[in-house]
């Protein structure tokens, strides 16, 4: 169900729309309640806890920015992101997490986000970030713009800075990843790397092991995520 919000003061034509995106309920909440310290700068139009609610949301409601988690169930912020800027490119993304890691927000950013902000910012940072996103700027928390220049400055298919999962793969690891997330069998990654289809099912399982990950359509978004493919 898409929360909405009956809104009956100010200005409606001068204030941002707003679409709140996280899966805790509680942290809507608070975010609802730390945004009416600048209710004459922005309104909040609705919610959603889920990726499918969200993007029905936004299409419903079409706000100017939505406020996105970037871990969530089913894709994560980075899937509502792709699902919504096919149809509504129009929309403005700032992304709001817990996490202050490289490979999150540059992961996000490359989606298509506008900005990325830490939950530890206060309601008026938040409302002035919300603004100059709706503007045109860009946004981030502290030390995280430092991650988007370090990793565009070597281009747009390099890999985040400093992301540990990645590190602890061997070079053949990840050209065995590489080719299984391009939809190669194992017998056409034995006959490209010139290995054994033995040794790709070791590979694999190494893989598996050391991401956590538990089947190939796992590891194929996992390295789409890491910019492997």
């Amino acid at each position: 169900m898409v929360a909405e919000t009956v809104d009956t003061g100010g200005d409606e034509s001068t204030r941002v729309g707003v679409y709140v995106v996280d899966d805790h309920a509680l942290f809507r909440t608070g975010v609802r309640a730390e945004l009416g310290v600048a209710e004459d700068r922005v309104r909040v139009l609705g919610e959603a806890g889920s990726v499918a609610e969200a993007v029905a949301g936004i299409a419903h409601l079409r706000p100017d920015v939505v406020l996105l988690d970037v871990h969530m169930p089913d894709g994560g912020g980075v899937e509502v992101l792709r699902r919504v800027r096919q149809q509504h490119p129009e929309v403005v993304f700032l992304a709001l997490s817990v996490s202050d890691a490289a490979e999150d927000v540059i992961t996000v950013i490359r989606a298509g986000a506008r900005g990325y902000v830490t939950k530890t910012i206060s309601g008026r940072e938040l409302a002035d970030a919300i603004c100059r996103v709706a503007g045109g700027d860009a946004v981030f928390s502290p030390r995280l713009a430092g991650f988007v220049l370090d990793a565009f400055s070597e281009g747009p298919n390099s890999t985040p800075v400093g992301d540990p999962e990645l590190d602890q793969l061997t070079r053949r690891e990840r050209d065995v990843l590489r080719l299984l997330a391009r939809g190669y069998s194992y017998r056409e990654i034995g006959s490209e790397l010139f290995i054994s289809v033995k040794t790709v099912e070791t590979h694999v399982s190494s893989v598996l092991r050391k991401t956590q990950l538990s089947n190939r359509y796992e590891l194929s978004k996992w390295a789409s995520d890491r910019r492997l493919v």
